[in-house]
């Protein structure tokens, strides 16, 4: 696996009062804070688990894949809706925000531990507001988990009155 810096991430640019998920919230310090960018037509996610993910000795537990595919998928359609809709991340528009509706994963191989893990999606709309992100998740080179995620555009209802 290359190295691969994200210089720009969609969750770079959410809104204060959407930015605290404990998976991709940059303002949430005790989260993940996972990062998802563009590298090509595809979207990557990075993240290093420290050791209290452990799952047994040397390899992550199940729940933390989970949740990075399932970040991942948010912020990968947020990504497409966002470029769909005419902007690019930090041109000062503001991008979508979704939530999950299903998220299936399925586990290939042990995950270890203290390796940098990749996580890279392909997207598709399958409505105006629902979007299904495809994601596999590598450790090194090995693929490791992959999972799909259906998202639906945050409704209005979430948001602070």
């Amino acid at each position: 696996m290359e190295d691969f810096v994200l210089e720009k991430a969609i969750q770079d640019v959410y809104p204060d009062d959407f930015a605290w998920c404990f998976g991709c919230g940059r303002l949430n310090k005790d989260g993940h804070q996972l990062r998802t960018g563009w590298q090509g037509d595809k979207t990557v996610t990075f993240f290093t688990p420290e050791s209290k993910y452990m799952g047994i000795p040397g390899f992550i537990y199940g729940g933390l894949i989970a949740s990075i595919i399932d970040c991942h998928g948010s912020g990968s359609a947020a990504l497409a809706l966002h470029r769909k809709n005419g902007n690019e991340i930090g041109d000062g528009s503001v991008p979508p925000r979704f939530v999950t509706a299903s998220l299936n994963v399925e586990f290939l191989k042990p995950t270890p531990q203290q390796v940098t893990l990749k996580a890279v999606g392909t997207v598709e709309e399958i409505h105006p507001k629902r979007w299904k992100v495809d994601t596999e998740v590598y450790a090194h080179n090995t693929l490791c988990a992959r999972g799909i995620v259906v998202l639906v555009a945050m409704p209005s209802t979430f948001q602070k009155k």
